[in-house]
């Protein structure tokens, strides 16, 4: 207000076509200052983009999804870190986008929360507009497209970090990793990377931990299981993941897709499992005693 009083008019135009600028137009004259551009009054601030960040912000994350006979399963452990610094251990990293599509996310969580927010303000305007809900594949490719028309952008105005993803699942079709399940499509399980690419398959695990993952699911999925079964396969990997992983850990969030919809289980304390796993060490320990002796 005191700039305006003494300049006389706006300082900035906004246009919202502008997506790489995020709409600053340049400075225009005052017609108080005879001509001189408003600049000349407004110091020049410093360039962002070329400022080094004094240590690199590290994070990492174990996510995973994968299909059986029972519907489609979602777990993801809620620690969020910057460097080696644990940020958050109570982070929500599974987000429902509606009744049969969910999405889990890996990578920088701000950009993540972004996305996801951008992906269900988009599903619900086709719903309104169509009267009908969007693919699971429909709404992998439209966040694919999103994502990738960002990575086109000029060096050093990217909004999204290099190494963001999601994951997804539906009742239709699935998405940045993605699921669904539908009585008219089946269940639909679809990786969805920050540059656009899009991936789809049966098992999908992302985020640094996921090579341990990888290891309990490629040992014991199979597409017999049961709900019980699949559970416990996903909680075993997430533990698993978070005990070799200093990036992940705190708790398991788990969501178990199925026609009907989704339905999340109570969130659970890795910490008491540990416990629980080494106690179960320690009998299997004293009982091969009690047979050698």
């Amino acid at each position: 207000l005191f700039l305006y009083d003494i300049i006389g008019r706006e300082i900035y135009t906004f246009d919202m076509s502008d997506q790489y600028s995020l709409g600053w137009q340049r400075l225009i004259s005052s017609e108080r200052n005879a001509g001189v551009p408003l600049h000349f009054f407004i110091p020049s601030l410093p360039n962002f983009s070329s400022v080094p960040r004094p240590f690199p912000l590290c994070h990492g994350t174990t996510t995973l999804g994968f299909i059986f006979q029972g519907g489609v399963i979602a777990a993801a452990d809620t620690r969020a870190s910057a460097g080696g610094l644990v940020c958050c251990s109570i982070a929500h990293k599974i987000t429902p986008i509606h009744s049969h599509l969910v999405v889990t996310s890996s990578g920088s969580g701000a950009d993540c929360v972004l996305w996801e927010r951008i992906l269900a303000r988009e599903i619900r305007l086709y719903q309104l507009r169509y009267r009908r809900c969007l693919s699971i594949s429909g709404a992998a490719k439209l966040l694919s497209f999103m994502l990738k028309t960002m990575s086109l952008k000029p060096p050093g105005s990217s909004l999204m970090s290099d190494n963001s993803s999601l994951a997804s699942v539906s009742n239709q079709e699935v998405t940045v990793t993605s699921r669904s399940t539908s009585t008219n499509s089946g269940p639909r399980l679809i990786y969805v990377c920050s540059d656009g690419t899009r991936l789809q398959g049966d098992v999908f695990s992302v985020g640094s931990g996921s090579p341990y993952a990888y290891g309990v699911l490629d040992g014991g999925l199979r597409w017999s299981l049961d709900k019980e079964e699949a559970v416990v396969l996903a909680r075993e990997a997430v533990f698993r993941a978070t005990h070799r992983d200093a990036y992940s850990g705190n708790n398991v969030d788990l969501f178990h897709i199925t026609a009907q919809g989704w339905r999340r289980r109570e969130r659970e304390d890795l910490k008491e499992e540990y416990y629980r796993d080494m106690e179960r060490r320690m009998k299997k320990v004293e009982e091969r005693k009690r047979v050698t002796r």
